[in-house]
């Protein structure tokens, strides 16, 4: 539903029919890999939206748009290679590729199940991304043209958790306990690391990327703990950074055009000459430092408890470092508007045009209402999960 929603608000937003076409074959490629039960069938759709996402960086971004669909392709076939591995040794090993058989009763031997999930969460990672394989995301990000960058954060990098999740926990469940710990501490120290980056970007649009990457440790840490609480926890954190992300990025590309640059720097004023813009960013900005109420709070939060619900000393410390992440998100943001909404306005931004349009109005109010919806009632997201989730995990609900 997600995936289909921001594509129809993308292709409304842009008046380019080239660019609306390769946003539909990415649609398919999204679609397929959330909906197939086969593995073979599951990487094939995986590595279709490979070359349109490439044709929309490098065809509609900006002044260093080539080497950003460059590096994105390059470590995304990296990604591949291991997926590809991963996905034969399974179907060779377990003699088919039914993830539904796989799941019920995981026929593969213990040694085979932990290489297989190691091949499965590297290349998962790289797509997610995950730290320390996240470094094709800013660039992407900041070149990629506006619904460029709603995608990409919105639905592609939820291809990545979504089979770590699907296929690594179902198809290989002792490689993934063997694993547990080392994902729990590369998400708290993504999560980190996201947020002491975001404290030092004086670029809006890479801002908003390297926020990604801590979102996508918490999602991570859920996945971590194993338990039916911490999967919620993910599925939510992703439902709830594909709605908020994909609005900060429709706020920002519509920020950028119209000030002619993403600079901090350059940008401070905005509720002075746009009030309306400068308010709708203040709103995403909350939401996404995880305010409660709003979309942003149930999936971090969750994925907090879960891991104090895990139990033991070290399961405990990740759970505060990962709390210390979240007040560290709220700095980087209440930063973020300090310098944008706030101030004087600078030259660029008293040319910004302050009416907003009603193309834009049809993009945006959706991702808003359901910000705002998912944050009163979380049960929209995790309705009807909890018996689906034990049942992958074989544990009782």
């Amino acid at each position: 539903m997600l995936t289909g929603l921001l594509t129809l608000l993308c292709c409304a937003y842009t008046p380019k029919k080239g660019l609306a076409a390769l946003l539909l074959v990415l649609e398919v490629g999204v679609l397929g890999t959330f909906l197939a039960l086969d593995l073979i069938l599951f990487f094939l759709f995986f590595e279709v939206v490979l070359l349109p996402m490439y044709a929309v960086i490098a065809g509609w971004g900006g002044p260093n748009r080539r080497a950003a669909a460059r590096k994105f392709v390059l470590y995304t076939l990296a990604g591949s290679v291991l997926l590809l591995l991963g996905v034969l040794l399974v179907v060779t090993k377990a003699g088919t590729g039914d993830l539904i058989l796989l799941a019920a009763s995981p026929p593969l031997d213990r040694t085979t199940q932990y290489t297989a999930f190691a091949l499965l969460a590297v290349a998962f990672a790289v797509k997610a991304p995950l730290w320390p394989l996240h470094t094709w995301l800013p660039d992407a990000h900041t070149e990629a043209p506006t619904v460029g960058s709603v995608i990409l954060a919105g639905v592609l990098l939820k291809m990545g958790t979504y089979g770590l999740i699907r296929v690594g926990l179902s198809v290989a469940p002792d490689g993934a306990a063997w694993a547990s710990p080392v994902l729990g501490v590369l998400a708290v120290v993504a999560i980190i690391a996201g947020a002491l980056i975001c404290l030092r970007q004086t670029e809006l649009k890479r801002l908003i990327a390297y926020s990604s990457v801590g979102h996508m440790g918490f999602v991570l840490l859920g996945i971590a703990t194993l338990s039916v609480a911490g999967i919620q926890a993910a599925l939510l954190g992703n439902i709830a950074h594909g709605l908020i992300t994909g609005l900060l990025f429709f706020l920002a590309g519509t920020i950028k055009d119209r000030a002619g640059t993403g600079s901090l720097n350059q940008l401070s004023g905005l509720r002075e000459t746009a009030p309306r813009l400068a308010a709708l960013l203040g709103f995403a900005a909350i939401a996404s430092l995880g305010l409660p109420g709003l979309a942003g709070f149930w999936g971090e939060a969750f994925a907090v408890i879960a891991a104090v619900d895990r139990g033991g000393p070290f399961w405990t410390t990740l759970a505060a470092i990962a709390a210390v992440g979240g007040a560290l998100t709220a700095a980087y943001f209440l930063r973020l508007l300090r310098r944008v909404t706030h101030g004087p306005a600078t030259p660029e931004v008293r040319s910004v045009r302050p009416a907003l349009t009603a193309t834009e109005w049809l993009a945006w109010s959706p991702l808003i209402l359901l910000t705002l919806a998912v944050g009163i009632a979380p049960a929209l997201v995790l309705s009807d999960t909890a018996l689906p989730l034990a049942t992958l995990l074989g544990i009782q609900p």
